[in-house]
C-alpha cells in the first residue's frame, strides 16, 4: 500500500506560532512538498472549546508562550457557524457542531495549496493501481500532540481516520530501522490486566478473552479468519511480565488497568504494589519482538503536562514507537468499559481477518460511531502509531499462508515411534510427539534447546505419509523455520538447511542453530 507521510514542525524563529508541513515520503517524487502555515487565534480557540466539552480536565495549551491576544481571547461560539443539517431534518447539536467544525479546521490548516495538491495527487495514482493511500502524520511539536487530528474532515466529506481509501495513523521519523518481521499464521496475545478499582479481574480477562477470540480461538474456516490464542496474567510482577514476554513469542501486548500520565511514558499500575513506566517496558517489547502494543487504559495516548505545558516525547504510545515497537495503539483519553469492548471486538475481528493494523482501526473506529454517535467522542479516543517501514501487517495472508496439517493420524497398521538422543554422554532420549514434535529455545516447545543461536520456534519434525507410494507409508521429516539453519550430517560432512524439508532416517544426526552445538541423532524404533 503506498504510503504518503507528512510532518508538523514549528518554525521556531519564525515567530511563536509558524510551522512548516512538509511530505517526508510520498510514493510519488512529484508529490514531495511543504508549505508555511500560521496557527491562528480561532483555532486556538475552538481547542479549548473542545477540550471544555470533551476532555474538561485537559486544559493544554497549543504555544510553549501564549499571546495575549490568545491567552484573553474568548471561546468560540460554535453555534453561530452555519452548518447542515442532520439526514433527519433536525438540527445539528452543539457537540456535532463543535466536531464538525474543529475537524474541518484541522482539515484547512493541514491541507492547504501544495499540500491537499500532494494528497489529490497520490491518493489518485493510488486509486488507479487500485490501492488505498496510506497517510501518517508526524507531529514534531509537542504542544500538538494532545489534539484529535484523527477528526480532520473535509468539508462535506467523511472523516480521515474513518476512511478505507486514505488509511490515517500516526508516526515518527525519529526511529532505528525495523529488523525482518516474519508474518506470523496466527494472533498470539499476551493479555495483561492490571490494578483495576472492581477487582473482578478473572471476570474481565474472561470477557476479554472471549471479546479477542469472538469465542473461537481456532480459524474459521467460513470467514478465513486466523486463528487466536490469549494468555492472561492478572496483576503479574514487573518481573513477572518479563519472564511471560521472554518465554513465548507473542505478537500482540494488551495491556487493560490503570494508566496514568508520567515523563517516563506514562506508568501503568500492574500490581498494588508494582507499577511499570513506559521506558521499562519498552525495553523488553522491542527485544522480544512483540508487533503490536494495544492499551485498554486511559492516558496511553496523551502527554505529561506541566502547567498546561505538553512535555516532549512523554506519552506511553510515543515512547514505545520511539523505542521500536512497530505499532502501539493507545487511548487519547479517558475510555468506558462498553466503549473499548466495542472497539476491541471490532478491532480484532478485522485483524483475525487479515487486515492490516491501520486498516482494522479504521473499520473498528466506523462501528464506534455508529453504535455511540458521530457527537460522542469515543470513535476519536483510539491513537494509533505505526512505524515509517512496518506495512502494518501482522498476519499471513492465506496465499502466503502454509497448509497446516492435520491434527491426528489416519489410521495405520503400524505408526512407527521415533525419538531424538543427544549425543554428549548423558544419552538424554526426547521422544518425539505424534503428529508434529516443535523444537525451540522458548519452553512452548515439546523440545526445549535453550541457546540463543536456536529460534524460538527453530524446527518441526513431522510424522506423515510421503504422498508417493501408492500405498501409504508414514515417515518422518524435518522442516526448518529457524533464522539460522540447522545441520545435517551427510556422507561425513555437516551441511546446513535452511527453510527447506527433508526427509528422516534412522541414524541421522543433526545440530539446531551454530555448529558448535551439541549432537543430537534422530532413532526409529524398528520393533
Amino acid at each position: 500500500m503506498p504510503s504518503l507521510n507528512l510532518a508538523i514542525a514549528r518554525l521556531v524563529h519564525a515567530g511563536t506560532n509558524n510551522f512548516a508541513i512538509v511530505v517526508v515520503e510520498a510514493p510519488y517524487p512529484s508529490g514531495r512538498v511543504i508549505h508555511d502555515c500560521v496557527w491562528t487565534p480561532a483555532l486556538t480557540q475552538v481547542w479549548r472549546e473542545w477540550q471544555q466539552l470533551f476532555a474538561g480536565h485537559s486544559n493544554l495549551d497549543i504555544s510553549p508562550h501564549p499571546s495575549e491576544e490568545e491567552a484573553s481571547s474568548q471561546p468560540v461560539n460554535v453555534m453561530t457557524i452555519e452548518l447542515p443539517a442532520s439526514t433527519s431534518g433536525q438540527p445539528i447539536n452543539y457537540a456535532s457542531r463543535l466536531m464538525q467544525y474543529f475537524g474541518n479546521s484541522l482539515w484547512q490548516w493541514v491541507f492547504d495549496g501544495p499540500i491537499l495538491n500532494s494528497l489529490e495527487h497520490n491518493r489518485g495514482a493510488a486509486t488507479a493501481l487500485g490501492k488505498s493511500l496510506r497517510l501518517r502524520l508526524e507531529l514534531r511539536d509537542p504542544y500538538l500532540v494532545a489534539v484529535p487530528w484523527e477528526i480532520m474532515q473535509r468539508p462535506g466529506q467523511p472523516v480521515i481516520s474513518l476512511s478505507q481509501n486514505v488509511i490515517f495513523s500516526r508516526t515518527t521519523s525519529d526511529v532505528e530501522p525495523l529488523p525482518d518481521f516474519r508474518k506470523d499464521p496466527g494472533l498470539n496475545i499476551l493479555l495483561v490486566l492490571g490494578e483495576d478499582d472492581n477487582l473482578k479481574l478473572r471476570e474481565e480477562a474472561e470477557v476479554l478473552r472471549e471479546t479477542l477470540t469472538q469465542g473461537v480461538a481456532v480459524a474459521s474456516s467460513a470467514r478465513g479468519y486466523a486463528p487466536c490464542m490469549v494468555t492472561t496474567l492478572i496483576q503479574p510482577t514487573p518481573e513477572e511480565l518479563i519472564a511471560a514476554l521472554e518465554t513465548q513469542s507473542y505478537n500482540v501486548f494488551f495491556y487493560a488497568g490503570h494508566g496514568l500520565r508520567h515523563p517516563d511514558g506514562g506508568i501503568l499500575n500492574l500490581h498494588p504494589e508494582a507499577r511499570l513506566n513506559g521506558i521499562e517496558l519498552a525495553q523488553v517489547l522491542t527485544r522480544t519482538g512483540v508487533k503490536l502494543a494495544l492499551f485498554n487504559s486511559c492516558w496511553g495516548a496523551q502527554p505529561a503536562s506541566v502547567n498546561h505545558q505538553s512535555i516532549p516525547y512523554s506519552s506511553l504510545a510515543e515512547v514505545l514507537i520511539r523505542h521500536g515497537v512497530p505499532a502501539v495503539l493507545g487511548m487519547r483519553d479517558e475510555i468506558a468499559d462498553r466503549e473499548s469492548l466495542s472497539f476491541i471486538q471490532a478491532f480484532s475481528e478485522a485483524l483475525r481477518s487479515r487486515k492490516t493494523i491501520d486498516e482494522a482501526v479504521a473499520e473498528a473506529r466506523q462501528k464506534l460511531l455508529t453504535r455511540f454517535g458521530f457527537n460522542y467522542p469515543s470513535w476519536t479516543l483510539p491513537v494509533l502509531y505505526m512505524h515509517p517501514q512496518f506495512d502494518g501487517q501482522i498476519l499471513r495472508s492465506l496465499d502466503e499462508s502454509i497448509t497446516e496439517l492435520p491434527t491426528s493420524l489416519p489410521e495405520y497398521t503400524k505408526i512407527p515411534s521415533a525419538c531424538l538422543r543427544l549425543l554428549n554422554g548423558e544419552d538424554k532420549i526426547s521422544l518425539l510427539q505424534n503428529p508434529i514434535t516443535r523444537i525451540g529455545r522458548t519452553t512452548d516447545n515439546h523440545i526445549v534447546i535453550p541457546d540463543l543461536s536456536v529460534s524460538r520456534q527453530h524446527a518441526q519434525i513431522i510424522c506423515r505419509d510421503n504422498f508417493s507410494a501408492s500405498t501409504p507409508v508414514l515417515n518422518y521429516f524435518l522442516r526448518d523455520d529457524s533464522t539460522g539453519g540447522t545441520l545435517i550430517l551427510k556422507a561425513g560432512n555437516w551441511q546446513r538447511i535452511h527453510h527447506q524439508e527433508i526427509p528422516l532416517e534412522s541414524g541421522m544426526q543433526l545440530k539446531f542453530g551454530s555448529s558448535r552445538n551439541e549432537i543430537w541423532e534422530f532413532i526409529i524404533d524398528e520393533r
